[in-house]
């Protein structure tokens, strides 16, 4: 029998105030990866963590491991975890309340005088939002779980133009360490890992449900340096039939691919499309018709074929708009990474943790990516939460209720002391 344990959301509410003030750019929050704001954040939990008489570890990549010890101190730990970067001004919670779920859940085990069988461990993860700072996905994960390339130091921080290996030593760290192949994580020892994160999207806030249960992580194809090549010409002396618009075979396209999400969506390929950026170069103006057009285009799934199915129709309406418009498509390189399922009995775990705390769960799929993908994709047992949030995410208006946090550190604390037994 579990005593009667509480997470200590007060600490959270604490943290997550001072992480706010440290980090509020004038506009939203900004905690660079692998920067300032970052730092920052892993020193306030370091310190955090101190306070609660935890056992602290930094791996040479960064990642910070609090950790209560258990009574069988070689038995597999439990993880819990996620970010404490953000892109620029973003929300306060994104990444943030999975590391705070987590300290909360401890500080009341701490508070109960609890001993867990195995030792369990928060873990506060390096540079999760790398996409709006470096050209890579989970640095921090995948370089403490030895998943990463020694080419992918070299990327260059969109802001700086600086490698992440140089971001890394500047902060302290080792890039040499993911050049060699080594891993801070022994996947063999990790029992299993959970990720607390807000929902960023409006599911749960939409069924009136506080926590979701993630089913996955989706995959992705995308293209990140796409661009139509037209004929630059004047915009009052050309006749259409003589027009090469760049700029309206890419509306084309963009319509295109709209419709046959839209029809894929009713046959149940469940996916999202979308066109993060559609624009004309600077050289465009007012009296000329465009002669290039660029965009980046993000297609994402839990089920990998209806990406590919949406990108046949890509390839199709290509080849047709090019022959109809006069205009070349030139697609670069195409990016992406495979859907990762979460685990099937972390699953049903937090099911039975939610039941006995009587706690509405609603089951669904992820939207975004996260650090849990990682841990899947290393073949460790790995599950997530969702908490409810308002007015989205990557924005400051993210508007996550405390109480509502408060029942996903629950549903994570029971889980972790019962996995733990």
């Amino acid at each position: 029998m579990l005593p009667n344990l509480t997470p200590d959301v007060a600490l959270a509410e604490r943290l997550f105030a001072t992480l706010r003030e440290r980090s509020f750019d004038g506009t939203g929050i900004t905690r660079e990866a692998f920067g300032p704001g970052e730092r920052m954040a892993h020193a306030l939990m370091a310190e955090t963590g101190a306070a609660l008489g935890l056992e602290q570890r930094v791996d040479p990549v960064g990642n910070l491991y609090l950790t209560l010890p258990g009574a069988d101190r070689a038995a597999k730990r439990v993880l819990l975890g996620s970010h404490l970067d953000s892109v620029v001004s973003g929300g306060n919670y994104d990444g943030a309340a999975g590391v705070l779920a987590g300290l909360a859940a401890l500080a009341g085990m701490r508070r109960a005088g609890y001993v867990p069988a195995r030792d369990i461990t928060v873990m506060a993860i390096r540079a999760e939002e790398a996409g709006a700072w470096f050209p890579t996905s989970y640095p921090g994960s995948r370089g403490a779980l030895g998943a990463m390339t020694p080419e992918e130091l070299q990327v260059r921080r969109l802001d700086t133009g600086r490698t992440l290996a140089e971001h890394m030593r500047e902060e302290g760290f080792d890039p040499d360490f993911v050049a060699r192949g080594e891993r801070g994580i022994d996947p063999a020892g990790i029992a299993a890992f959970l990720e607390v994160h807000i929902e960023q999207g409006p599911v749960l806030e939409a069924e009136g449900v506080p926590v979701g249960i993630v089913t996955g992580i989706p995959g992705s194809r995308r293209l990140r340096a796409a661009r139509v090549i037209g004929e630059w010409n004047h915009s009052g002396a050309t006749p259409r039939k003589y027009r090469k618009d760049a700029a309206i075979a890419l509306a084309d396209l963009a319509v295109a691919l709209d419709e046959a999400w839209c029809r894929l969506d009713a046959l149940g390929q469940a996916m999202v499309c979308t066109f993060c950026v559609l624009a004309t170069p600077p050289e465009a103006g007012f009296t000329k018709i465009p002669g290039e057009a660029v965009f980046q285009l993000d297609v994402r799934s839990v089920n990998l074929h209806a990406c590919d199915a949406l990108f046949e129709v890509l390839y199709d309406k290509v080849a047709e708009i090019e022959a109809r418009r006069g205009v070349r498509f030139e697609l670069g390189a195409e990016t992406g990474s495979r859907a990762s399922p979460m685990d099937a009995g972390v699953q049903a775990a937090l099911r039975q943790a939610a039941a006995a705390l009587g706690i509405s769960c609603h089951v669904m799929a992820s939207g975004g990516g996260h650090d849990a993908a990682a841990f899947a994709q290393a073949g460790i047992p790995t599950g997530m939460l969702f908490v409810r949030n308002q007015n989205g995410s990557h924005n400051p208006k993210e508007g996550m209720r405390m109480e509502d946090f408060a029942q996903a550190s629950a549903i994570a604390q029971r889980f972790a002391a019962e996995y733990a037994a």
